[in-house]
């Protein structure tokens, strides 16, 4: 059996003194999309930074495409090909749309790929092609959620990390960014997605952990999941 292109064993991470994470296993394999879903607190953000080298593991072993990459810096980490969209967007006030997408593409150098993954943004997004001379924080919520996975698109990973693609969002604007995510994951577009929304995580993921604590408390196909009386009444009645 193939060795999945992310593979976490053992992961132990946090902030100073106080530990977040205990022990977390998690895999990813090529062409999946597979989602972390738990309560505010219990440590899937901390997962993602920990993994795009925002934080430093204390234990444990972080392999990417079989390559160790725990404790690396952030930009190694994206060299290696993986992108994080972080919870909140963080796009860059006084840059336009259009040059906050490249932004996401400053490590490459291929111009012509840049400006076909560009086009390629604009298909996914066609409100940003529109918009993309404007600063991109006067956008609206979900407009500025489009530019922040564009711009981790721009990176051309091979794995695409989303921390709260739906939060704050209209249930129309989360379903037009989830059929983006449908549409990049047919494109070969392995994703991790960390979704406080269960429903919506069971929906665009293959496969799903459930985070409670700093420990994977469940895991499973999402559709079981989905269907499991007792997650159903932990976190789909809320």
């Amino acid at each position: 059996m193939a060795e999945p292109l992310l593979s976490l064993s053992g992961v132990t991470s946090g902030y100073g003194q106080i530990q977040v994470l205990w022990g977390m296993d998690l895999a990813v394999n090529a062409g999946e999309v597979v989602a972390l879903v738990g309560s505010n607190g219990a440590g899937k953000s901390t997962l993602l930074r920990t993994i795009s080298g925002q934080l430093a593991p204390s234990a444990g072993s972080i392999r990417f495409d079989g390559t160790e990459i725990g404790g690396s810096r952030p930009d190694i980490i994206l060299k290696a090909g993986i992108a994080h969209v972080p919870e909140g967007r963080r796009l860059f006030r006084g840059l336009t749309v259009r040059d906050n997408l490249l932004l996401g593409a400053y490590l490459r150098t291929d111009k012509q790929a840049i400006a076909d993954d560009l086009e390629w943004v604009f298909e996914l997004f066609p409100i940003l092609r529109e918009r993309q001379r404007q600063d991109a924080t006067t956008l609206s919520g979900g407009e500025q959620q489009m530019c922040a996975v564009g711009r981790g698109i721009m990176s051309r990973p091979r794995l695409l990390m989303i921390d709260e693609l739906s939060l704050g969002l209209s249930p129309r604007m989360v379903e037009h960014l989830g059929n983006a995510l449908v549409a990049l994951n047919k494109a070969g577009q392995t994703i991790l997605l960390v979704e406080q929304d269960v429903m919506t995580a069971f929906e665009l993921s293959n496969r799903a952990y459930i985070v409670e604590n700093g420990r994977v408390a469940r895991t499973g196909a999402s559709a079981e999941l989905a269907r499991d009386p007792t997650v159903s009444d932990a976190y789909l009645s809320i």
